[in-house]
């Protein structure tokens, strides 16, 4: 047996409490290595009364490793445990001490999870596993107040450039608020709508003030109170790594430099503050307009947890986007869950980390993260085919096994944003394969998010071109496309088993997967192929025989 690859932690996403009275128990082990895995488990004051065994289901495999977990009830809401694998005929043992060839007798070499404790369960809000996002980028969605409009506003439709304005504004949002009702999405996520000069608004000038160009704080709660009266949710972009140049109290310190009361909210390395060639402080990838906050300076800490607040109650919100999240530190992060949930206990916290979020995923920080993993692997396999089913299918395993369940449930699947190139330029302008991409997004755990226009075919390389304005001209729109979306939304919101089951890939070879998802009596299955060729796929499901005849580049859902 591979006794190396075998890896366990008694804590985090290997060992973690579900709910009150369920932990979830992992180990790895090498792909194909092990026959079976058992744990033995029990009550470390009452082991000689109380033990039991049970076997370990295979959850995932990808290119190298099998996963393995079990759901376990304590009755003391406490467990020690210990493993045992059969390979090849043997049985070995697996502790704290590590590998045994018998079973060990003593409690005290045993893993532990000590106790689940009720404020330590990591809890994410329900209404996110059933959402359905849509991102809007408020400048460019709609203009539904002219007379707010900027200095040198340009024609609707016009090229976006990274300076350039086309007045659109949280009116304009209202306005459209059917249309979305509609399409069928029941959350909304805004880029950031605080006072700023660029366009995109990450250069915060004030927190406390909606940027005159979208409207102001009443407008903010007329939008926020007509998507809900739709049963619509709204989160807003919290950009606390950085500020913008303009933000008062910066200005205080290029003012009045050491003597400034705020010196200490930022990083500044010498004075006078310099801005050519690279700026003498610190700021968001070296740009001058961004100024890096000191979240561990107390008093910045306190004026940006009161934002955190403040539009939340007096908006009335359901969340914040975390912009450059994973550049904040963590004891901010906690202070701000803290906050935030005390403020609205069902207030999604969502952060932009576009690599592996483990530590913010915890229970103590996030509820969810922006999941480019996953849009990296759903566009290498569906769009660039880059890689085959197998690898797509061990991709997102090994995703799947980084994070507890209950905050992939909660992850935002996204395939494109403000930040990217549109999907449909991602998919070189193949309508087949973005169909192919947006019912698999739709059909996978965490909740999708479509980046507004993408449903009605809009196009657009790398920012700035990807933040082009809406299409409303019906006409320019692709109907044909619109409809496709609205209905893999509404089999999203048909089935459960899509929004909250379980999920198991049945097979996987070539351009063909069969992906299964199951939540309690509810199965669906779905059947892709991502090739230009037809294909059979030979399937064994539910003690039955299938052969699946796949046309090029088709969906099928086989059950129910």
């Amino acid at each position: 047996m591979m006794f190396h690859a075998i890896y366990h932690r008694p804590k985090g996403n290997f060992a973690y409490a579900y709910d009150q009275d369920t932990i979830h128990i992992r180990i790895r082990t090498a792909k194909g290595d092990v026959d079976k895995v058992n744990i033995k488990y029990g009550d470390k004051y009452d082991w000689k009364n109380e033990n039991y065994i049970k076997t370990m289901n295979k959850l995932y495999s990808d290119q190298l490793f099998d996963y393995w977990q079990s759901s376990i009830k304590p009755l003391h809401r406490r467990l020690c445990y210990m493993f045992s694998f059969e390979s090849r005929g043997k049985r070995y043992w697996y502790t704290e001490y590590g590998f045994h060839d018998k079973q060990p007798l003593k409690t005290d070499v045993m893993f532990e999870y000590p106790y689940i404790n009720k404020v330590d369960i990591f809890n994410t809000p329900g209404w996110v596993k059933d959402a359905i996002f849509y991102q809007i980028f408020p400048e460019r969605f709609g203009n539904g107040d002219k007379d707010n409009d900027p200095k040198n506003t340009e024609a609707w439709g016009n090229r976006p450039t990274r300076d350039n304005f086309f007045g659109g504004d949280l009116k304009g949002i209202i306005d459209h608020l059917d249309y979305l009702a509609d399409l069928g999405i029941n959350a909304i996520y805004l880029t950031p709508i605080f006072e700023a000069n660029t366009n995109h608004k990450y250069d915060t000038k004030d927190y406390m003030k909606i940027d005159p160009q979208f409207g102001d704080i009443g407008t903010l709660k007329t939008l926020v109170s007509n998507c809900h009266e739709r049963g619509i949710r709204v989160i807003l972009d919290a950009v606390f790594n950085h500020c913008g140049y303009y933000f008062e109290p910066f200005q205080d310190v290029i003012k009045h430099g050491p003597k400034s009361k705020y010196w200490d909210w930022f990083y500044i390395h010498d004075y006078p503050i310099r801005i050519h060639p690279r700026p003498n402080y610190e700021s968001f990838a070296f740009e001058y307009h961004m100024p890096k906050l000191n979240t561990e300076n107390p008093e910045v800490k306190k004026y940006l947890l009161n934002v955190a607040e403040f539009w939340i109650k007096e908006a009335d919100i359901d969340g914040w986007r975390l912009d450059v999240a994973n550049e904040v530190d963590h004891a901010f992060w906690r202070e701000f869950r803290r906050v935030v949930k005390e403020a609205k206990a069902d207030a999604y916290i969502l952060g932009e980390v576009w690599h592996d979020a483990g530590p913010w995923l915890q229970g103590d920080q996030f509820d969810g993260v922006m999941n480019y993993p996953f849009t990296e692997a759903v566009i290498s396999f569906f769009c660039r085919k880059s890689i085959n089913a197998r690898e797509f299918v061990d991709l997102l395993n090994m995703f799947a096994f980084r994070y507890p369940d209950q905050a992939n449930q909660t992850l935002l699947n996204i395939l494109d944003s403000h930040d990217t190139a549109r999907l449909f330029n991602k998919c070189n302008g193949d309508k087949r394969l973005l169909k192919l991409a947006v019912m698999f997004q739709m059909a996978y755990v965490g909740a999708p998010c479509i980046y507004y226009g993408d449903e009605i075919g809009m196009t657009g390389e790398d920012d700035p071109d990807c933040r082009r304005t809406m299409i409303w001209n019906e006409d320019a729109q692709d109907k044909e496309l619109l409809e496709f979306y609205k209905k893999c939304i509404n089999l999203r919101k048909k089935y459960t088993a899509l929004r909250r089951g379980e999920c198991n890939f049945l097979y996987a070879k070539d351009a063909q997967f069969v992906m299964q998802r199951r939540f309690g009596s509810e199965e669906v299955i779905f059947a892709f192929n991502v090739s230009s060729k037809s294909s059979k796929i030979d399937l064994h499901i539910n003690q039955s025989n299938y052969d699946i005849y796949m046309r090029p580049y088709e969906y099928k859902i086989i059950f129910p």
